[in-house]
């Protein structure tokens, strides 16, 4: 491992003029087993110089490269030959709730050092939803960076891909005057609301199928209770009517009517859920019923469906069917919210500071674009919506960009930051654009051939 940082030398370094440690040489590095966590007990963290598939982390194009473990948290950074001052700082996702912690790099890793960009990311002391470590870890680089490299940056970018969006969102709020501008794409810019999306399909599945769902619920006893549903739902083949209904109020409560979403549905239905319920299709596993709705790390429930209005169209009037069903569904209370700092699940204001650009997949049913849809609204509500723009991309999968959609996202952001000219963004707000077959065209590079219709070229 190239270095092992403690903060006391970290400041040292910023004031004094001491000979900096050497960036990584072209030699690639030998790989070494996980080392124990200095701050979180029971944790290892996997040497930063090398992926977690053994490939080594070295330099490209002539770059420098510095890696080390700083409270229990592994870093990257890398500084171009010819760097222009700035540096953008990657929040990485969900990692499961392993007790092993580790570092990779951004996907736009060639591009940012292209374009003279360095580049910071961590592994987070910690896994799990645990944003708020995220948020701590990813600030904490500003400083490892000038420390390690002896330069300041002049701009700092803040960016993350799904939980690691929703630390971007917190990080950019929490420390508005750090950055200049931020990139979330298939973020969690809703925080908690994420988990009430989860909550809505579960319980609307029981309540269509009869079937008793209790929250919170026994792990154990809960894969025989989606058993009894699935067959009513023709889940895994032809949807049943009542599947179908399923189907239309899944639609509705993750964004709304939008072209792609029949094989959205299709396509997550049949792929199994994350680990430990690998044997439920994926929305079941989700349940936040499973955790009490702590998501395993807030106090107590955040989700709720108290006030919630299921529909299974656009339309507000309620059709006897969706009355139906709103007097079936259970009720849950949230006993916790959104912190309004960083323990729990951080809450999300919805005010950028800075020129905020995000993306979506349309077909995402994981983290939903919805999602964006949340934000969108609590930014204008804040007089912030001239900070922010959505862009949706014709996928089905979480995070289903190429690299051409997402560079050319990244360069929209710095032009908007450098010049002011603000970026273009999809009317993610407007129900009319979201239904319209061409929805997300605009920014889609490529067709994919599971989404459905092509865009017209």
């Amino acid at each position: 491992m190239r270095s092992v940082a403690i903060m006391a030398v970290l400041l040292g370094l910023l004031v004094a003029p001491v000979a900096l440690p050497a960036p990584a040489h072209a030699d690639p590095p030998v790989c070494g087993p996980p080392v124990a966590s200095t701050t979180q007990p029971g944790y290892t963290v996997a040497d930063p110089d090398c992926d977690v598939d053994g490939t080594p982390f070295v330099p490209i194009a002539g770059s420098a490269v510095y890696t080390g473990i700083l409270d229990g948290a592994a870093y990257r950074l890398e500084k171009p030959a010819a760097w222009n001052g700035e540096l953008v700082l990657y929040a990485h996702g969900y990692r499961g709730t392993g007790m092993t912690v580790f570092v990779d790099n951004p996907s736009l890793r060639a591009h940012y050092l292209a374009r003279g960009f360095a580049w910071a990311a961590s592994s987070y002391q910690t896994n799990g939803y645990d944003v708020g470590q995220g948020v701590r870890d990813s600030y904490a680089l500003i400083d490892t960076f000038r420390a390690r490299t002896g330069t300041r940056a002049r701009d700092v970018y803040m960016t993350g891909a799904s939980m690691g969006g929703h630390v971007t969102a917190v990080a950019i709020e929490h420390y508005p005057r750090a950055f200049v501008g931020a990139m979330p794409i298939c973020g969690v810019l809703g925080d908690a609301e994420l988990f009430d999306y989860f909550l809505d399909a579960n319980l609307t599945a029981a309540a269509l199928t009869g079937v008793a769902v209790p929250f919170p619920a026994d792990p154990a006893a809960y894969p025989a209770q989606v058993a009894q549903e699935l067959p009513a739902l023709g889940v895994g083949g032809a949807l049943t009517p009542l599947g179908q209904r399923w189907s239309d109020v899944v639609e509705q409560r993750s964004g709304g009517t939008r072209p792609g979403f029949d094989n959205a549905f299709a396509f997550w239905n049949a792929i199994p859920s994350i680990p430990p319920l690998t044997t439920v299709p994926f929305l079941f596993g989700l349940y936040p019923g499973l955790t009490g709705g702590t998501a395993g790390i807030a106090e107590g429930n955040v989700t709720s469906n108290r006030f919630t209005i299921y529909q299974q169209d656009a339309n507000p009037r309620l059709s006897r069917d969706e009355r139906q069903l709103n007097r079936d569904v259970l009720r849950v209370d949230a006993t916790d919210r959104p912190s309004r700092d960083l323990t729990g699940i951080p809450r999300v204001a919805g005010r950028p500071p800075v020129p905020t650009l995000s993306m979506h997949t349309v077909g995402d049913l994981f983290v939903p674009i919805s999602m964006e849809q949340v934000y969108a609204k609590r930014a204008l509500l804040n007089g912030r919506s001239s900070l922010f723009v959505s862009r949706a991309v014709r996928a089905l999968g979480h995070c289903e960009f190429t690299l051409p959609e997402l560079q050319r996202g990244f360069d929209d952001l710095v032009t908007w930051v450098r010049t002011g000219r603000h970026a273009s963004g999809d009317a993610i707000l407007d129900p009319r654009a979201v239904a319209d077959p061409r929805f997300g065209c605009r920014y889609t590079s490529s067709d994919r051939p599971n989404f459905g219709a092509a865009c017209p070229r």
